[in-house]
Order: C-alpha cells, then sequence, then structure tokens
C-alpha cells in the first residue's frame, strides 16, 4: 500500500481561553488532570551576590512532586528574575530535556541596584500558586548609578543580613561522592585537576551542577543548596488542587504551547471547525495544522527547534474575511513575594570598587573569550521524505512560477479548479497499478510560507527562485488532503517582506533561550597569546549539569590573577532523588620570591 503520512494537527479536545487557561468540565476531566503529577523546580545558580557586569548563570531541575525525581512532564520551563516592585527585569524561556535546562543572563549598567528574586516554574507549576515555585534570593550592586538607598545605610553599620543556617549545613567531604584535589594552595594561572569519586556507585549516580568561584567579600546569605531546598519544598502540592469549574494552566507536555482563536471579522462571532495552518518561514521551515473547536480556539504545540522568531497564521477560505488573535501565556502572580533583608555599609566601598574595577577589565578582553552557542538539532521540513531538486540556473530560464512548472518540473503543474482556483497539482508516485487517481492540491510554500491561495502566484517572478524542492506523497493535514509538497527557496530567503494574505496574521515567536557551550579559560605551557590578556575571573568554572554514571570524573581548570579564596560547590541529585551538597575551599596565591 502507498505509504499515507499523516500530520495531527488537532491535540485533545481542550478548549482554551486567549490567556491559556483552561476550564475543568466535569468529575471524568478532573480525575484524568489529577492523574498527572504536579511539579517542583530548583534552580543551581552563581549568586546570591552579583555586580553589574557579570553574567548569572544557573542551572534548571525540574521534578515530579511526588516522587522527587527529575521528571519528563513539562518540555518548556520560565526562570524569571523579579524586583521588589514585582517587575520582571527579565523571564527565559528555557527547553527541558528529561527534566534538566540551563541559561544565563548579563547584568547590564541599567539594572539599579536592590535585592530580587530568581524564580523558576513551569505553566503546571503555575496552578499551585507562588508556594510551588522555586525562590531565591539575589543581591545586585550597580555601583554606576547615583541613587544607592534600597541597599546603602547612611551610617556605619555591619551588613545586616537574614540568616537561614540550614541553608550552610553542607559536608566538606561525603561517603557517597568525594571531590579531590592535587593541593589547596595554586598560584594564578595554574591548571587545577579536580577528580569526582562516586563510591556508592548507581546510589551516587545523578545530575549535578559544578561551580568554582571566588568567596564574596561581603557577608550575604547564602543560596538555596541542593539539601536546604529538600526541606524548604519537601510539603509542596503533589497534585492539582483545582475543582470542576475551576481554570487552570495545561501542562507543555509536547512542546511550547502555541493558541489563538479564530472570529468572524464582521460579526465578531466566533469560527468552529476551521483548519488553521501555522508556518514558520525558513530553510528548515516548520509547517503545523490545527482546527478551531466550539470556542473558535485553536492550539498546538511547536516541538522542533526552530530558527526564526517569526510565524505566519493563516486561513485558506477566502469566502470570508477573518480576524486571528494569538493567546498570550498570563504572568505569575507575584505579590507576595517577600525579600530579604539587606543593607551595605561604607565600610565596603573599597571592595565595591575593586570588583567592578576588574569586572570592567574583564568586559573588555570578552571578545577574546567567547561563549560559543550550540546549534539545534537540525530540522528536516520534509519529515525523512528524499526530495527531487531542481536547481533552476542549470536550466533555461522562464519568466514566471507557472511557466516554470511546465517547462522544467516535470511532476508538478497548474491544474483546473473549475468553479473554484487553479491549484498546483503533484503527479502521484503510483506503487501499484491499481491505485486510483486523485484530484488533491499540493502544499505549495515559498520561502516556508504557506501559499493557500496558488492562483496568486502564478506569475511570480521566477528570476527570483534558486530552487524547487518536489516531494510526491500524500498528506492529511487539519482534515484535508493533499497530495505532494512543492517548495520554492528563492535567491534572497524575502519573500515574507513582501507577503499579504487576505486572512493571516504575523506574529513574533518567544523562542527558548539557546543552550551554549561556556568558555572555558587554558593556558598552554609556553604560549604567548594571553600572555598580555588580563585575567581577572571571580568564577572559574562553570558546568550546568554534569551527569554521573560511572565512578569517576577527571576535571580541570586554570585559575586567574585573582588572588584570595575560592569554593567549589557540587551540588545536585541522585536519580533517585536524594540531594547532595559539597564544598571543598583552596587558596590561590602568589608564592613569595
Amino acid at each position: 500500500m502507498k505509504k499515507l503520512i499523516v500530520f495531527v494537527g488537532l491535540l485533545i479536545g481542550l478548549g482554551f481561553s486567549l490567556k491559556a487557561q483552561y476550564v475543568i468540565k466535569d468529575g471524568s476531566e478532573l480525575l484524568n488532570l489529577q492523574k498527572l503529577p504536579q511539579e517542583k523546580a530548583y534552580i543551581d545558580h552563581t549568586g546570591p551576590l552579583h555586580f553589574s557586569g557579570e553574567y548569572l548563570y544557573y542551572a534548571f531541575y525540574c521534578f515530579n512532586a511526588q516522587s522527587n525525581k527529575l521528571t519528563n512532564i513539562s518540555k518548556v520551563a520560565y526562570v524569571a528574575l523579579v524586583d521588589e516592585n514585582q517587575n520582571y527585569v527579565f523571564e527565559h524561556k528555557i527547553k527541558l530535556t528529561k527534566g534538566l535546562g540551563q541559561g544565563d543572563f548579563f547584568i547590564s549598567t541599567d539594572i539599579p541596584s536592590g535585592k530580587y528574586k530568581l524564580l523558576g516554574y513551569t505553566q503546571w507549576m503555575k496552578n499551585s500558586g507562588l508556594s510551588q515555585v522555586f525562590k531565591d534570593d539575589i543581591i545586585i550592586v550597580n555601583p554606576y548609578m547615583v541613587d544607592q538607598s534600597s541597599i546603602i545605610v547612611s551610617t556605619v553599620d555591619s551588613v545586616q543580613i537574614s540568616s537561614n543556617l540550614s541553608r550552610d549545613k553542607v559536608v566538606l567531604d561525603s561517603s557517597m561522592i568525594t571531590l579531590s584535589l592535587d593541593k589547596l594552595q595554586f598560584e594564578p594561572r595554574e591548571k587545577i585537576n579536580l577528580a569526582v569519586t562516586n563510591y556508592k556507585g548507581y546510589l551516587g549516580n545523578g545530575s549535578y551542577t559544578i561551580k568554582v568561584q571566588k568567596k564574596d567579600e561581603i557577608p550575604v546569605k547564602s543560596a538555596v543548596n541542593a539539601i536546604a531546598y529538600a526541606t524548604e519544598y519537601f510539603n509542596v502540592d503533589k497534585q492539582i488542587s483545582q475543582r470542576v469549574g475551576d481554570s487552570l494552566f495545561l501542562p507543555e507536555q509536547r512542546g511550547e504551547l502555541f493558541y489563538g482563536q479564530v472570529s468572524d471579522a464582521n460579526t465578531g462571532e466566533v469560527v468552529t471547525d476551521m483548519p488553521i495552518v501555522l508556518s514558520i518561514p525558513g530553510k528548515e521551515f516548520l509547517l503545523k495544522f490545527s482546527q478551531t473547536d466550539e470556542n473558535g480556539n485553536f492550539y498546538s504545540y511547536l516541538r522542533k527547534d526552530y530558527k526564526n522568531p517569526i510565524a505566519v497564521i493563516q486561513i485558506e477560505d477566502e469566502s470570508k474575511t477573518y480576524s486571528i488573535k494569538k493567546g498570550t501565556i498570563s504572568k505569575l502572580n507575584t505579590k507576595d513575594l517577600s525579600f530579604s533583608d539587606f543593607t551595605l555599609s561604607k565600610d565596603h566601598a573599597e571592595s565595591i570598587k575593586k570588583r567592578s574595577i576588574l569586572n570592567q577589565i574583564e568586559n573588555q578582553f570578552f571578545t577574546a573569550k567567547p561563549d560559543s552557542i550550540l546549534q539545534g538539532d537540525p530540522i528536516d521540513p520534509f519529515d525523512g521524505g528524499i526530495p527531487e531538486v531542481v536547481l533552476l540556473d542549470e536550466y533555461t530560464r522562464f519568466p514566471t512560477f507557472e511557466e516554470t512548472l511546465v517547462e522544467v518540473i516535470t511532476n508538478a503543474g497548474y491544474r483546473n479548479g473549475g468553479k473554484e482556483n487553479d491549484y498546483v497539482k503533484v503527479a502521484q508516485d503510483f506503487e501499484t497499478f491499481n491505485e486510483d487517481f486523485n484530484s488533491f492540491p499540493a502544499i505549495v510554500l515559498i520561502d516556508g510560507v504557506f501559499i493557500p491561495n496558488h492562483e496568486k502566484i502564478r506569475k511570480f517572478d521566477a528570476r527570483r527562485i534558486e530552487k524547487i524542492s518536489l516531494i510526491r506523497d500524500q498528506f492529511r493535514l487539519g482534515g484535508k488532503d493533499y497530495q505532494g509538497i512543492v517548495s520554492v527557496e528563492t535567491f534572497e530567503s524575502d519573500f515574507l517582506v513582501d507577503y499579504s494574505n487576505q486572512n493571516s496574521l504575523l506574529v513574533d515567536l518567544d523562542k527558548p533561550i539557546t543552550k551554549k557551550n561556556y568558555y572555558q579559560q587554558t593556558y598552554a605551557p609556553n604560549e604567548m597569546a594571553f600572555s598580555r590578556v588580563p585575567d581577572y575571573r571571580t568564577l572559574l568554572y562553570w558546568k550546568p549539569q554534569l551527569v554521573v554514571e560511572g565512578s569517576s570524573y577527571a576535571l580541570d581548570f586554570f585559575t586567574s590573577d585573582v588572588e584570595g579564596t575560592y569554593e567549589i560547590t557540587f551540588n545536585g541529585f541522585t536519580t533517585y532523588g536524594k540531594p547532595l551538597t559539597i564544598k571543598k575551599e583552596f587558596v590561590v596565591s602568589r608564592s613569595t620570591p
């Protein structure tokens, strides 16, 4: 039998409002939702104290709140930084892989000194409110602003901080996992070999974060470590508490949730059972189909690592004019956030000045020490199909798209639609002698933009076209049958610039942040490349996730020109959910001649 490729455009029959909250209809639906465990999150980060000109690095852990193990429920998580007035400094969307994610944020000089909260959550967690959300204190010192009233006191008092001694209860070593160094004092720019040994086999296996940074000279409440987190978030909700008739946020189980609503532009009435096409343009284009429900809502999940932050939502029907609206997710309610007490005295002016100068110098040489952005998984727009590709420069050029199909493309051309518009038809790739002919239209895209009306591109300037790719399989998308795909790529990939269609909406996408490989400074023996480049790093090593599956790991990093006491923090969770926090100190100091 001929292969029939089916793209599922509809998800489960759930109705959204434009704020992405679903109303529970009946008891059976509630029971199904309650079977899905609630989640909880933990963020390891390089805080709590940061200065302008520094990066806040973080690692995200998402757990099943019932088993305390990493969860595979949500594929997307959110990390936000909020000030005391509940203003968002940033909100990052991050992709989760088996419950793990990572990111960073550069603290610019536009961000004032003050007390902030770092928040970590998923959409599913928002159903339990702020108590379910991970929270930790971040202090930002911006010495470049005149107004420092939020953290500076007028009298020469000592620093005041809220203490939480349980957070500081960590072991220097462990019978499960140990950290070993060759020595405890090092020269500037000296290599350090760190050995991580797992003595307990599968009991010690898990996911951990390792950071090596200079101990703060300014006293500040310590960050929430894994051991403290396990205690502080032990009694969070294990399942949703909503009842029939309540609204809730649905989990992003299959990727980023994309949704919206369609209504009649003239009457304002919602439109039901209307096929919707979502295309994300580009060479690695994405094509998603959906259909409106009884409330005029449509929705889909974006699973792949799309490259273009722009999408085109379209309706093929041109008999009426429709209004298309993209839904938005409401922000987390942060009005009940509490912030720890923190004030600086002017006694710390010198250390603040010194650290700020070192940051400025280090940032001047950032281009010599760049992070590398990890490329996402390549997207196969044809989902495994092997297209027939025609490079038009290898043939005689014809002025229009229609003429090119007639004269150059063997298996595609325009077909008379009778009372309807003419459409592009792709010849069937018969595999058996008794297959029926069909009259299904082709899916036509130009630079990844779906073309609802093929009549309108008959005269498209073929001199702009670089190549045409052809797939001859049959597709069923959004309840409609198609015969083949005709993908047109222009030389400049600029078709979207001038494109307009009666029932279409161009929207910006909030892409998840891109994962990075963080730069790791090295100094080879007798190498002079960095001899004249200052090295004022106070964060010597940052590994967001080390997945321990063996007995030993050898890690190495180099010290910087900044002398002082440094701390290695090994922090995370075993595969069984047991928290581990191990710390080890060493000193960087120049030897006396």
